[in-house]
C-alpha cells in the first residue's frame, strides 16, 4: 500500500467529453497499488478551497504509469481541475476506500449498474472482472451524452437508460433491469443515493449479493474526522456504534449491511 500523503502527479491530457464532464489521466505512481473502485483526493492550488475532491478512478493503465479520472464540474475545485491542462502538476493521495470485491464475481453473471458520474468506476471494473460474457453493463444518464459508452462496450454487453428518453430506455437503470429482464447472479453499483437504496431493494428482494459504492461528501477522505458515516448492521472499531466511515470502510458495502 502506498504511503498515505501528497504526491504530485502529472497531467498527461484533458478533455471535455460531455458538457460539465472532464476526462483526465494523470501519470503517477499510485497506479500500482488502484483497486476498482477506489478513489483519489485531488487538492486544489487555490489555497482558498481548504478541503481536497474525492474523484474515483475509472481506469489504470498500469504499463504507462497513469491512471485516468471523470468527473463533472460542481463547484470551485472542480472547475480549477477542469482548466489543467498536459504537463500540469496535479497534488493528490491515494489510492483511497476499499474498492470492489472483484474476486466475488469468478463464475458468476454479472450485472454493473452505474448512474451519472458514478459511471466512471465501472469502467476499471468491468476490465477487471475480465469476462465479456459474463458481463452485463447498464448505464444510466441525462441525456443523449453518452461519456463512457464506447469504453464500456468493450468489457461487456450494455444497455443505456436516459432520463429524457433521448436514447435507449427512458428512465433509470431499474427501467432498463426490468424492461429487459435481465437476471444475474451478483451486482455491483455506483450512483446516486435514490439509485442504490432502488437496487438494494431489489437485491434483497431477489435474494442477490449487491456491492454498492456510496457517494458522500468527504472532508479528510482518510477516516480520521468521522464527517461521512452510514449506519451499518456491524459496530465500527473506530468509534464503537453501529456506523462506518464511508471514505475509509467504504465507499463499497454490501448493500444489506447498509442502512441507507
Amino acid at each position: 500500500m502506498p504511503v498515505l500523503k501528497k504526491h504530485t502527479g502529472i497531467v498527461e491530457s484533458q478533455a471535455e467529453i460531455a458538457e460539465g464532464i472532464f476526462d483526465m489521466w494523470i501519470l503517477t505512481d499510485l497506479t500500482q497499488y488502484a483497486k476498482p473502485g477506489q478513489f483519489i483526493n485531488i487538492y486544489p492550488k487555490n489555497k482558498a478551497t481548504l478541503l481536497p475532491r474525492p474523484i474515483s478512478i475509472c481506469e489504470t493503465n498500469l504499463e504507462q504509469g497513469k491512471l485516468r479520472i471523470t468527473y463533472r464540474t460542481v463547484g470551485s475545485g472542480t472547475t480549477e481541475f477542469s482548466n489543467y491542462q498536459a504537463g500540469d502538476g496535479i497534488d493528490i493521495m491515494g489510492t483511497l476506500g476499499n474498492g470492489f470485491p472483484v474476486e466475488q464475481a469468478a463464475g458468476k453473471k454479472v450485472i454493473l449498474m452505474g448512474g451519472g458520474i458514478g459511471i466512471p468506476p465501472l469502467l476499471e471494473l468491468a476490465k477487471a472482472i475480465g469476462d465479456k460474457s459474463r458481463v452485463t453493463i447498464i448505464a444510466g444518464y441525462r441525456n443523449q451524452d453518452l461519456f463512457l459508452q464506447e469504453d464500456l462496450q468493450q468489457y461487456g454487453r450494455c444497455y443505456v437508460a436516459t432520463e429524457d428518453g433521448s436514447i435507449g430506455t427512458k428512465g433509470n437503470v431499474m427501467n432498463v433491469l426490468e424492461s429487459h429482464q435481465i437476471e444475474a447472479d451478483l451486482i455491483y453499483a455506483c450512483g446516486p443515493m435514490p439509485m442504490l437504496r432502488a437496487i438494494k431493494n431489489y437485491a434483497e428482494m431477489n435474494h442477490i449479493d449487491a456491492w454498492i459504492s456510496l457517494e458522500e461528501r468527504m472532508a479528510c477522505g482518510v477516516g480520521a474526522c468521522l464527517g461521512c458515516v452510514v449506519k451499518t448492521k456491524h459496530k465500527d472499531h473506530h468509534s464503537h456504534v453501529n456506523n462506518a466511515r464511508i471514505c475509509a470502510d467504504g465507499p463499497v458495502f454490501l448493500a444489506k449491511e447498509v442502512d441507507i
